[in-house]
C-alpha cells in the first residue's frame, strides 16, 4: 500500500496547480510557452477530479472496450459466442465534466448513450498478465460513451471506420474518480442508466464478458499502456437515444452516480 501512495503523490504532482479550479482543463499562457520555445500554444491537459481531494488525475489516452456486455452484444448484431474483444480510442479532450452539461453535438439527429464504468491507471506496460493487472488500477469512476447513432450506422454500412461517430467533442461526459486505496476495485455491484428518471440499462458488472484485469491484459498486448490511461469499460444493453433536454443519469454501486444534462 505504501508504494500506492507513492506512485499516487508522484503521478498527480504535475497536476497539483489545477486543483480546486472545477475544470477539465487548463493551459500553460503564451509567454510560458514562447519562453520554451514552443511555436504554438501546447494543449491544455486534461484532468479528471478525485473524490474527497483537491486532486486531479491527468489523462493521457482514452480506451473504449467495445461490446462488453453480452446483451448488449447481441442487440448491436454481434454473436457474442464469437466476437473477439475490440478497443476503440477518443481523444482525451473528449473527457469533460459531466455537471456541465452535455452540448448536443453537430453533424446527427441521433445521439445515443452508453452509461460506462471508467478505469483510470497509474502504471502500465506491455503484456501485462492478468493477475497482474489490478496492480496498475489507480482509480474507478463512471462516464458516458456518448455516439452518433447515424453516423456510426453509415459509416458500418459503408465498411469504414466509424470513429467520427465515437470520438467527437465531449463525448465521454465523466464523474469523479474513487481511488482503490480508499474504496476498493469495483469489479462487481449494479450498473444503471436513467432518461428523464425512466430506468433504460439496468445490469451488474460481473455481466461483462472481459472483466477489469482481461480488458488490461488484452489491450496491454496492443498498446504498451501508462500513467493516465483511462478505460471505459463497456456499455450494457438498453442503449438508446436522447434529445436536448433530456437528463441523463448513471450509477454504479460503490461510484455513486452523475447526472449529465443534454443541453
Amino acid at each position: 500500500m505504501s508504494n500506492n501512495k507513492e506512485s499516487r503523490r508522484i503521478f498527480l504532482k504535475g497536476s497539483a496547480a489545477l486543483a480546486g479550479t472545477g475544470l477539465m482543463s487548463a493551459a500553460i499562457s503564451p509567454a510560458i510557452a514562447q519562453e520554451q520555445g514552443y511555436v504554438l500554444n501546447p494543449p491544455a491537459i486534461t484532468s479528471m477530479e478525485v473524490v474527497g481531494t483537491s486532486d486531479r488525475f491527468p489523462v493521457r489516452r482514452v480506451f473504449c472496450l467495445g461490446r462488453n456486455y453480452r446483451a448488449h452484444a447481441i442487440e448491436s448484431g454481434d454473436n457474442p459466442d464469437e466476437t473477439p474483444p475490440f478497443f476503440f480510442i477518443k481523444p482525451r479532450d473528449a473527457v469533460v465534466e459531466s455537471r456541465n452539461g452535455f452540448p448536443y453535438p453537430p453533424m446527427t439527429n441521433e445521439l445515443r448513450y452508453e452509461g460506462e464504468m471508467v478505469v483510470a491507471l497509474n502504471s502500465g506496460g506491455a503484456n501485462i498478465s492478468e493477475a497482474d493487472a489490478l496492480s496498475h488500477v489507480y482509480a474507478y469512476g463512471i462516464g458516458l460513451d456518448m455516439t452518433r447513432e447515424d453516423l456510426q450506422h453509415e459509416a458500418q454500412s459503408l465498411e469504414r471506420p466509424w470513429a467520427i461517430s465515437k470520438s467527437f467533442d465531449n463525448s465521454a461526459p465523466c464523474g469523479p474518480l474513487y481511488p482503490v486505496e480508499n474504496h476498493g476495485h469495483a469489479i462487481e455491484g449494479r450498473i444503471w442508466l436513467s432518461v428523464n428518471g425512466e430506468i433504460k440499462q439496468d445490469s451488474v458488472l460481473s455481466l461483462q464478458r472481459w472483466s477489469v484485469s482481461q480488458g488490461i491484459a488484452i489491450l496491454s498486448r496492443h498498446y504498451e499502456l501508462s500513467a493516465g490511461d483511462i478505460i471505459m469499460t463497456g456499455t450494457p444493453e438498453g442503449i438508446g437515444l436522447v434529445e436536448k433536454g433530456d437528463v441523463i443519469r448513471t450509477g454504479i454501486d460503490n461510484l455513486g452516480e452523475i447526472e449529465v444534462r443534454v443541453i
